[in-house]
């Protein structure tokens, strides 16, 4: 009898364990997913940019840094790895886009070309797209890393290796500043 419960004792163990294993590696999965959709607007964003710059080459002669400056914060986020190599480049290339946007309202003509303003207004989009991923992704890592944290799935993490996945922040300080709005 006390082989018996025992056994129906372990059985259960096993099955519990087995549950927060599969949890775990269906929030890790989660996180997978989250940062593969940042990557899916992040590649559109990517694509959107020379076509934006090639609208604007003839109409902005004399912004040609501001133009090498995107390309170049392009090329940084394209070749970027890590989360956080990805996080800070992106970030820099957000900030060459506004600068960018900033130096477009010198341009009337530039500003009323209707390829210009398709363009434009993908761009918009996108970036409210990445802005909805970054925040999804952070969602299911925070759901992650707390499940690898909690007790007792921090036993079942610990022994299958499990390591806390990174977020996507902020990376230039600046960029949490409140806008400055003057008339």
């Amino acid at each position: 009898m006390v082989g018996i419960i025992l056994l129906v004792i372990l059985v259960i163990v096993v099955f519990y364990v087995i549950g927060l294993y599969n949890s775990l590696i269906r929030l890790k999965n989660q996180v997978g997913n989250g940062w593969s959709q940042i990557d899916v607007q992040l590649k559109r964003r990517h694509d959107l940019i020379p076509n934006l710059i090639e609208t604007c080459k003839g109409y902005m002669k004399h912004e040609k840094e501001t133009l090498e400056n995107i390309t170049n914060a392009r090329s940084n986020a394209m070749g970027a790895d890590s989360i956080s190599d990805k996080s800070s480049a992106e970030g820099a290339l957000s900030g060459s886009i506004s600068k960018f946007m900033l130096v477009v309202e010198n341009y009337p003509d530039l500003k009323a070309n209707a390829n210009f303003i398709s363009l434009q207004e993908e761009l918009s989009s996108t970036e409210n797209k990445i802005a909805f991923s970054r925040q999804n992704y952070n969602d299911q890592v925070l759901f992650f890393n707390n499940k690898i944290e909690m007790f007792p799935s921090n036993i079942i993490a610990g022994s299958f290796n499990f390591k806390q996945a990174d977020f996507f922040e902020i990376e230039d300080k600046t960029e949490r500043d409140v806008p400055k709005v003057k008339f």
